[in-house]
């Protein structure tokens, strides 16, 4: 569950079903933290909004019950009319609301429906509640690019110690010789990217948490990714681990030399 600050107040989002849902209670804290069920009923009571979320559920959910629907919203705008959300989602099947009770509780809703009901908070409110989602949905993008590309690198690279394991490998080998040549294998690739083992590039920064490639640039991930696969080819065809490292070495110069001038990779770079 991720949070968001909204005019000075904690806002509660959630992932249901690959949606977003934005907690209602959270939003009516702005108006009243007191009465935020008070607050979510009365907006549920209104006509207005019962034919928003009615539509709404028409528009995304299969199995929502229109006759039912029909009957709240006959009664709605009555002043004897209450509806609760737990009723709402009872009585209809709705999905864009959903009530918990809990540690986590409370009300949430899909950010269509959310965003409505803080317009009826307070139009600044809403604004700012859309601003800051809107933050928070690109931090995440960012964030799944990266380890996108990060992850595809860890793939291939396991493609990579496979073809070690296979061709490189005899059998009679301890565990401790076998992660050596594990080591030096990775260190082939790390020289002919990066010009140095993850030795010395960790005696060159101490004060790093991360190793040699987790501090890539998105070009050299990219790159890396390619020497994996041309390097666990070199080895199922016998290539020696001189010859090896000369070829990645003059492959890794030269699509640098690419990445580095194409301009979309330029622009990943400069939102990393």
């Amino acid at each position: 569950m991720a949070k968001i600050t909204v005019l000075t107040k904690e806002i509660s989002v959630q992932t249901v079903n690959e949606d977003d849902y934005i907690s209602l209670t959270d939003i009516a804290r702005f108006k009243d933290a007191k009465r935020t069920d008070d607050l979510i009923r009365n907006w549920l009571r209104n006509r207005n909004t019962i034919e928003f979320v009615g539509i709404w559920e028409q528009l995304n959910n299969t199995n929502f019950n229109s006759v039912e629907f029909d009957g709240i919203k006959m009664q709605a705008g009555l002043n004897s009319f209450t509806l609760t959300p737990k009723q709402w989602i009872e009585k209809t099947g709705a999905i864009g609301i959903i009530s918990k009770t809990g540690r986590y509780g409370g009300t949430f809703a899909h950010k269509d429906i959310a965003f409505e009901f803080a317009s009826w908070i307070s139009v600044e409110f809403k604004l700012y509640l859309i601003k800051e989602f809107q933050r928070l949905k690109e931090q995440e993008r960012k964030q799944l690019g990266w380890d996108i590309r990060r992850n595809l690198a860890k793939i291939n690279y396991r493609i990579h110690t496979d073809a070690v394991k296979a061709n490189l490998i005899p059998a009679e080998l301890s565990k401790t010789q076998v992660s050596f040549i594990y080591a030096s294998e990775a260190d082939v690739l790390n020289m002919a990217l990066f010009g140095m083992t993850a030795k010395q590039w960790r005696d060159k920064n101490p004060g790093v948490k991360g190793n040699i490639r987790d501090e890539a640039n998105v070009s050299q991930l990219v790159c890396l990714s390619n020497l994996e696969n041309l390097n666990a080819l070199f080895i199922t065809e016998g290539l020696s681990q001189s010859d090896r490292l000369i070829k990645l070495n003059q492959i890794a110069i030269h699509q640098m030399q690419l990445l580095t001038e194409h301009s979309g990779v330029k622009r990943l770079q400069d939102k990393k």
